[in-house]
């Protein structure tokens, strides 16, 4: 199961800033206007071997005043359930607030891992009057500027210790999750697909709750269906909703072999669907992209290139991606997708030979060779594939530092030009002959 650490806090406390640092990125936006986190609120870390997400809490704060506070506390509440750990930001600059003590009382009921993090500690004066947070309750304090980076190595010591291991998956056959934005008709397609229903589908955005594992063994096919949605869980809470499908997503996610993402055909791919998507190429994953409700679409015969085209344009630069056009309701295509999926899972399990990567590609590289830089030119020798659960190919040469992008991107395309890794992020290095 994924490790997911998500940091919480109220507003301006830093929150973007330290995101930023754990996952080396500059995605989040960062301003001194309280609020202003709105876009991209997940990423991949990576802390002594260890991978996990990092979620910034605070792009999921509704604008309006009046729900400003109380959407926090509700992604508190939801962080607690979900996460593994949870970093609770708070600003020595002004001390302890009414919000951070109400933060407080939520987290000392949860039993899950709270760190407190004391941010914007930039001297000596400032590391004693951070021992007032001792006074939240929860525990150690962990002193850091998220600005300059001091202190996060410590804490992220201490927030590595507490992830679950890796627990070596009994099940072989290939695992598939459906995801997507809220309303886009996950569970319609799982119900669709096993003939019941299966789940509760309701035109209410967010009726799934539960990752369901479901065993598909219909049509000659045979796999794990992960449904990112199932039975809405009671609550006191008044769940954020798009919070909520996002940590559901990340677990389902970390957990496949193949994503299938499903868009809205009539909203068109939007932000969220594109962090999803590039989290999922991060982590390696087959991904399937699969277009809904294209009975509700006018067409002509440009309509699908034009959707195509938007869709890769918007992906880049990975865009070899099977798209798959559904309508889940008037049960179109929904087996083309269970086929798509199976052939991108073959992808991603593709092994070839030491021999005939060197046939194909050496000749290829001996017409177009690397630039020469500086002088100096880059001598490909051989090419091999390195095992591991998705394409990894090693190309040994003589200068591999001098080997920049667009080189890589050329010997990638070619990868895919030659043996088919259709919907596979396909990973090359370069090593020292």
């Amino acid at each position: 199961m994924s490790n997911i650490v998500a940091i919480v806090g109220r507003p301006n406390v830093g929150k973007s800033t330290l995101y930023n640092r754990l996952t080396e990125s500059r995605k989040a936006i960062v301003d001194d206007f309280s609020g202003v986190t709105r876009d991209r609120h997940y990423g991949i870390a990576e802390w002594t071997h260890h991978n996990f997400t990092v979620i910034d809490t605070g792009g999921y704060v509704a604008n309006s005043e009046d729900v400003f506070e109380a959407a926090i506390r509700e992604q508190v509440v939801i962080a607690v359930e979900e996460a593994t750990a949870i970093l609770f930001v708070v600003d020595v600059t002004t001390g302890i607030t009414d919000l951070d003590d109400e933060i407080a009382v939520l987290l000392r009921r949860s039993k899950k891992p709270v760190f407190v993090v004391v941010n914007k500690v930039d001297n000596t004066l400032q590391q004693s009057d951070a021992t007032i947070f001792y006074s939240l309750g929860l525990g150690e304090i962990y002193n850091i500027s998220s600005m300059t980076g001091s202190g996060t190595g410590e804490l992220l010591d201490e927030v590595v210790k507490t992830f679950d291991e890796e627990k070596v998956e009994e099940n072989t056959l290939p695992k598939y999750a459906i995801v997507g934005r809220p309303n886009v008709g996950k569970s319609s397609m799982i119900n669709g697909l096993i003939g019941r229903d299966r789940n509760i589908v309701t035109p209410i955005a967010g009726t799934t709750r539960d990752s369901i594992h479901i065993h598909f063994n219909q049509y000659g096919h045979d796999f794990m269906l992960i449904d990112t949605a199932g039975l809405r869980k009671k609550t006191k809470v008044k769940e954020n909703i798009e919070f909520y499908s996002v940590m559901r997503t990340i677990k389902a996610l970390e957990e496949a072999d193949v994503i299938i993402l499903m868009i809205d055909a009539v909203e068109g791919i939007e932000s969220q669907d594109i962090n999803i998507f590039h989290l999922a190429e991060k982590n390696k994953k087959g991904i399937v992209i699969v277009v809904n409700k294209w009975d509700l679409i006018e067409k002509n015969n440009k309509t699908v290139k034009v959707f195509e085209d938007t869709i890769r344009e918007k992906l880049q630069p990975f865009t070899d991606v099977p798209i798959v056009f559904t309508s889940v309701t008037e049960k179109q295509r929904m087996l083309k997708v269970i086929d798509v999926a199976n052939h991108v899972y073959a992808n991603r399990a593709k092994k070839i030979s030491t021999s005939k990567l060197n046939d194909v590609l050496l000749p290829i590289i001996e017409n177009y060779p690397p630039p020469a830089l500086k002088g100096k030119f880059v001598k490909i020798k051989y090419i091999t594939q390195i095992p591991g659960t998705a394409p990894m190919f090693a190309f040994f040469c003589n200068l591999p530092q001098y080997i920049k992008e667009p080189y890589k991107r050329f010997l990638e395309n070619k990868l895919r030009d030659n043996f088919d890794f259709e919907g596979v992020p396909v990973q090359i290095f370069f090593r020292q002959k």
